[in-house]
């Protein structure tokens, strides 16, 4: 396609730069880019490739913005919370750049329709919080033939690379074969997350998309970019395909996008066998403390999440610090776990009972749930 005046002087700081030129500009703006999550590291990358001028961006993004989200989800305003990421994402893109066409895909990327998505664009910038997902978009690129912007966060430490097997490179099972099994890893609300950090890793990400559909530079393929901001450190991992591996490998196992391979979410923990009992839901749990005897009610959140929000009442020990304090509580009275959203309590409930305490049991959803379907207005986080 031919640039108008209009879009050369618009992108000229790129047409004046020798390895891109006008040829460049041009791959860029009949480029189609799919964008997975519109949070920490969607927000950034997808404000730089609108700026730069890529031709048609998708956006699956199913959530809506929190009140949390705005300490690194720069596309999204004060204004905005409660409303769709996707509405308020969109506004941020149009007021960069409103020449460019965005795609609205509201029901975000799922097993039903991850191949087919992707199919449609050039390249895949993943911006996904959690394993199901990441894995997820990792297989359908495979699977679509399509290069994979790879980006993540943990605390201070983020990591870039790019994946694209059919270019002679590893795929994210070639690091990581299969899924950690949930609660050994902290999940989103628990570790946390340094909100700059996510800016330089969605740009990397924007930078990454951009070199590879114009056709320049060297790029992170068959390499790891590490970046730990605490030290200002910066460095780069050898990655090579894993004959192994079970998506890209010389005998595969997985053939197919498959609901079984992304069987848990970030918020959601595994479910207990209903034979131990161990979760209870809200409404359970609020009809149990209306009771002439109410249970005892143990918080074991950290200090500013019960500042934010709490169950009146609520003996508070933090998780960190129960296999220390577990003595305080009354073993032989029933006692309500609660946290976040019911990953943590869970836990705790299994020490708790693995120490005597057995009539624990884990509010599923926690204080998040309690607040959305036991006492609305309670502020949430």
């Amino acid at each position: 396609m031919s640039l108008t005046p209009e879009q050369i002087s618009r992108y000229s700081r790129h047409v004046r730069l020798p390895q891109v030129g006008l040829p460049g500009q041009e791959k860029l703006t009949g480029a189609r880019v799919l964008i997975i999550g519109l949070g920490g590291l969607g927000s950034p990358a997808s404000l730089y490739l609108a700026a730069a001028g890529v031709g048609a961006m998708g956006l699956a993004e199913f959530d809506q913005v929190e009140a949390h989200n705005l300490q690194r989800q720069i596309a999204h305003g004060d204004a905005d919370v409660g409303q769709p990421k996707l509405d308020s994402g969109m506004a941020s893109l149009r007021a960069i750049n409103p020449h460019i066409e965005l795609i609205p895909h509201p029901g975000g990327i799922t097993v039903d329709n991850a191949v087919e998505l992707i199919s449609q664009y050039d390249i895949v910038v993943d911006g996904s919080d959690n394993f199901p997902t990441r894995y997820l978009v990792n297989d359908a690129a495979f699977f679509a033939g399509k290069p994979l912007v790879y980006g993540s966060v943990f605390q201070f430490e983020g990591q870039v690379s790019l994946f694209e097997p059919q270019a002679g490179g590893p795929c994210y099972r070639c690091l990581f074969p299969t899924m950690p099994e949930p609660g050994t890893v902290p999940n989103c609300e628990e570790a946390g997350v340094f909100g700059a950090l996510c800016g330089v890793i969605g740009s990397y990400q924007s930078m990454e998309a951009i070199k590879r559909l114009m056709g320049i530079g060297d790029s992170l393929l068959g390499r790891l970019l590490v970046v730990d901001s605490l030290a200002q450190r910066h460095r780069t991992l050898k990655l090579k395909p894993d004959p192994e591996c079970p998506l890209c490998g010389t005998h595969p196992s997985i053939t197919e996008i498959s609901a079984a391979n992304y069987e848990w979410s970030c918020a959601e923990p595994e479910a207990a066998p209903e034979s131990v009992s161990m979760e209870i839901t809200v409404q359970e749990a609020h009809a149990l403390l209306q009771q002439a005897r109410p249970p005892a009610v143990l918080d074991v959140r950290e200090d500013f999440e019960v500042a934010i929000a709490k169950i009146d009442g609520a003996i508070e020990i933090p998780l960190g610090q129960l296999t220390q304090r577990y003595g305080e509580l009354n073993a032989s009275e029933p006692l309500l776990v609660y946290c976040h959203h019911g990953m943590r309590s869970l836990r705790a409930t299994e020490f708790l009972r693995s120490k005597g305490v057995d009539g624990a049991v884990s509010v599923k959803g926690g204080i998040d749930a309690w607040a959305l379907e036991i006492q609305p207005g309670m502020a949430r986080y």
